[in-house]
């Protein structure tokens, strides 16, 4: 027995937040949320999980694999906000990125309800899109 076996035991291990008996949101192994959050070490370990579990359903795409590392980004930044179900409900852009035609793919993005939603976010993935540069 270790502190870290003790806290478990007591504390429990939560993978998903649920509000504590003091009313606080909660996660782990007793995080406190709300008052104390997470660190930005923890955020960007979450992050890279994140995008390495994106990168794992799209490789499963062949007009994945065929694009170059920016236009990836673009559709791992669009995978990222709309889930890889989201992202497979733009059936015409996706289309247009598997012939690889970037000025339909750009045009079915900002002719979408998401690019209204997300506003400089859908645009700047766009130009990503039609340009093959970070931006």
């Amino acid at each position: 027995m270790n502190l870290i076996d003790q806290l478990k035991r007591d504390e429990g291990l939560r993978l998903k937040p649920y509000t504590d008996t003091a009313g606080k949101l909660t996660i782990g192994v007793g995080r406190n949320l709300t008052d104390v959050g997470i660190y930005d070490e923890e955020a960007d370990f979450l992050l890279v999980r994140d995008i390495a579990r994106i990168q794992g359903q799209l490789s499963a795409f062949a007009w994945y694999q065929r694009l170059d590392e920016v236009r990836k980004g673009a559709i791992e930044n669009m995978a990222f906000n709309l889930g890889l179900h989201g992202l497979l409900g733009f059936p015409h852009f996706l289309s247009a990125v598997a012939k690889q035609d970037w000025i339909t793919a750009a045009s079915e993005l900002a002719n979408s309800v998401w690019a209204r939603q997300v506003g400089d976010r859908a645009t700047r993935l766009e130009q990503q899109i039609v340009n093959g540069e970070w931006v």
